[in-house]
């Protein structure tokens, strides 16, 4: 027998369960369908369990430097059971939490299993079959396992077991210079581990300007982890203290050999067992679904939300594809993606906190360029709390005065940044925010001395 729907809501992640709300609020009748873990990637194995990590790490890496300020402590150890078990509880309250809001929602109903489309607006779920005018998808993503000789035949982790690690690997070997990698690599060599990055492109996360590269690269080696770029032929086979990682390099052994491996070599929506060509819908060359700028699919009655549609990776996005669908069908609103401005953090320490364009990019665009730089040990906070590494950099148009992007690495970086991303947001020119009076003392009071530097690019 059909069950009939105002909207159908695939997938329990940070866009499903808000837009439930609303639209329930407004008086339909929702289902809700999750066929695993309420709260998605960032509640079950991303940011609420990596974050919660990231903040052990650092309490181990600040006893260990508690005489840099005057302290004397003994030997500091790490109870690695006790930390992924503080980990896990942050995870399920917050999962607990979201299914006891969700089982008091009037006029929802929350199905568990696997949903798959038969047509353009019928899913099944098991043996039954839901209909809706309205279905919304926000099935996300899950990590990819690269197409490299031996990776199936060894073991190997992903973000969803290291988050799930009670112990301290002897060598961790981790495939991927980017994000993931670059904090879990951290936060690993702080709870004791030996740790390897292997990345195959020149340098780490290869989508920032190369000083922001070379500065977190230099901040991960003072603390002892190996960076291996330029691995062109990465390979795996057995060994007998682990996984042996073959690496072609100019320099350095040929071969690693890890206890554990993880694979941070990015993600891959989970689009693929949706029978999404039954219902006719569109997806793109790496399984995205295909949008458009209100967030629709190419079959009427049908929105994507979320990772799987390839506009934003981020649990900040995910939630603001909810806030525009809302904003549009309930609200009378015209809100679209283009008019999205995407910020975002690397949760190493220090963190990396971005916005907007990087110099490069911007460069590229062929307008006249103002960038400006300062080194962290110009701000007064950093040098009190004993974290003076990193730097500030802005970029701007130098015709339109407006910022075009800004990174700060440094300590309090991915909280700074939210000052030149609302002022970017509002569309005020840099010159709005140089007369600002900051607060002393803090990381966002150098801003404005940063924006009083900024000089034209010399042309190459």
């Amino acid at each position: 027998m059909m069950q009939r729907f105002d909207a159908i809501i695939v997938g329990a992640g940070q866009a499903g369960p808000p837009l439930a709300g609303r639209l329930t609020a407004a008086g339909m009748t929702v289902a809700l369908i999750e066929r695993k873990l309420v709260g998605g990637t960032c509640v079950n194995t991303g940011c609420m369990p990596t974050k919660t990590l990231v903040a052990s790490a650092y309490a181990a890496h600040l006893a260990r430097r508690a005489q840099d300020f005057g302290i004397v402590t003994g030997a500091v150890s790490v109870d690695m059971p006790a930390v992924a078990a503080r980990a896990g509880k942050v995870v399920l309250d917050a999962r607990t939490g979201n299914e006891r809001w969700l089982g008091d929602m009037a006029g929802l109903t929350l199905i568990r299993g696997h949903a798959r489309f038969t047509g353009p607006n019928v899913i099944a779920v098991d043996d039954a079959e839901l209909t809706a005018p309205r279905i919304f998808l926000n099935v996300g993503g899950r990590a990819s396992v690269p197409d490299m000789p031996g990776v199936g035949d060894v073991p190997h982790l992903d973000n969803t077991d290291m988050v799930a690690l009670d112990l301290v690997p002897e060598h961790l070997v981790v495939i991927g210079g980017s994000y993931v990698g670059l904090e879990f690599a951290q936060m690993y060599r702080r709870f004791g581990a030996d740790v390897t990055i292997v990345e195959r492109g020149r340098r780490l996360i290869a989508h920032e300007d190369a000083d922001v590269s070379d500065a977190v690269r230099a901040i991960l080696e003072d603390e002892g982890i190996a960076v291996r770029t330029g691995a062109n032929c990465i390979a795996f086979a057995a060994h007998d203290s682990g996984v042996a990682v073959t690496v072609d390099c100019h320099a350095g052994e040929l071969v690693l050999v890890g206890s554990h491996v993880l694979l941070a070599v990015g993600r891959r929506p989970n689009t693929d067992d949706l029978g999404l060509d039954l219902a006719g819908i569109a997806t793109d060359g790496k399984g995205d679904i295909v949008v458009d700028d209100l967030l629709q699919t190419n079959v009427p009655g049908v929105w994507a939300l979320g990772d799987c549609n390839g506009r934003g990776a981020f649990t900040h996005t995910a939630y603001n594809d909810f806030e525009i669908v809302a904003a549009n069908l309930l609200d009378g609103d015209d809100r679209t993606l283009s008019e999205r401005l995407v910020g975002y953090a690397l949760y190493t320490d220090p963190p990396l906190g971005r916005v907007g364009m990087t110099q490069s990019e911007a460069e590229k665009t062929g307008r006249p360029v103002l960038v400006s730089k300062r080194p962290m040990t110009r701000v007064g906070r950093a040098v009190e709390k004993g974290e003076t590494k990193g730097f500030m950099k802005i970029v701007a148009d130098a015709g339109t005065r407006r910022i075009l992007g800004a990174a700060i690495l440094g300590t309090g970086g991915d909280e700074a940044i939210h000052g030149i991303l609302d002022m970017m947001n509002a569309d005020q020119t840099l010159d709005a925010l140089r007369w600002a009076v900051p607060i002393h003392p803090t990381v966002s009071e150098l801003i404005p001395t940063v924006l009083l530097g900024l000089e034209p690019v010399a042309k190459a």
